[in-house]
C-alpha cells in the first residue's frame, strides 16, 4: 500500500515539475533557443546519499524536445545513454529543500557533453520564473506586485536563516562557504 502511494505521489510530482520547468523555459525564448541544438539528448539525474529511512528516489531522466523544452522519460530512463549525467547531493533533503527555496543550487557533479553542460549551466544561472507575471493573470497587477514583494521579503529571511543554520552546522568544514551550491566540472 505504502509503496503504491509513494509511486503515485512520485509520478504526480515529476509530471507537475516537468510542466513547471517547461512553463519557465517557454517564458524565455532565449532558453528554448539554447536547448534546441541539443534536441534528442537526455539528462539523467541521480540523487546521491539519499537517506535510507526515506522512500527511495529513482533516477530521473529528461529528453530535450525539438522545441527546446523537456520531456520526462518515465520508465524509458535507462533505455538510451544520457548525454549528461547529474549527480545531486541528496544526503540532507531538508537542507537541500530549504536551499532550493532560497535560490541556492545543491552540490552537483556533472559528467558528459561539455557544450550541453555549459548551456544547462547558463540556464541555471540566468533563467528565472516570473511568478509575479503569472500571479497578475489571476489576481491583477497590483495585488500580484504586493504578493511578490511579500514573497521576496520572506525569501530574504529564509535565505538568512539557511545561511545561519548552515554556518552553525558546518563551522569546522574547510571551504564551507566557498563552492557551496557550485556545479562541478563538466567532463567529456
Amino acid at each position: 500500500m505504502l509503496h503504491s502511494l509513494n509511486a503515485a505521489l512520485s509520478l504526480a510530482v515529476i509530471e507537475r515539475a516537468t510542466l513547471w520547468m517547461n512553463h519557465v523555459l517557454a517564458g524565455e525564448p532565449v532558453a528554448t533557443q539554447r536547448l534546441k541544438p541539443h534536441a534528442g539528448r537526455s539528462i539523467r539525474l541521480h540523487f546521491v546519499g539519499w537517506p535510507a529511512v526515506l522512500p527511495p528516489l529513482r533516477p530521473a531522466a529528461f529528453r530535450v524536445t525539438p522545441a527546446g523544452l523537456l520531456e520526462w522519460c518515465g520508465d524509458d530512463a535507462g533505455a538510451d545513454p544520457a548525454a549528461l549525467t547529474v549527480n545531486v547531493d541528496a544526503s540532507n533533503p531538508a537542507l537541500a529543500f530549504a536551499q532550493a527555496l532560497t535560490g541556492e543550487r545543491p552540490k552537483v557533479d556533472i559528467s558528459g557533453d561539455a557544450a550541453f553542460a555549459a548551456d544547462l549551466n547558463w540556464l541555471a544561472d540566468n533563467l528565472r520564473w516570473d511568478y509575479e507575471d503569472d500571479l497578475a493573470r489571476v489576481v491583477g497587477p497590483v495585488p500580484a506586485r504586493e504578493l511578490a514583494r511579500l514573497a521576496s521579503g520572506a525569501a530574504r529571511g529564509l535565505r538568512e536563516l539557511v545561511r545561519s543554520l548552515g554556518a552553525r552546522a558546518a563551522p569546522n568544514t574547510p571551504g564551507a562557504d566557498a563552492g557551496s551550491g557550485a556545479a562541478g566540472p563538466a567532463r567529456s
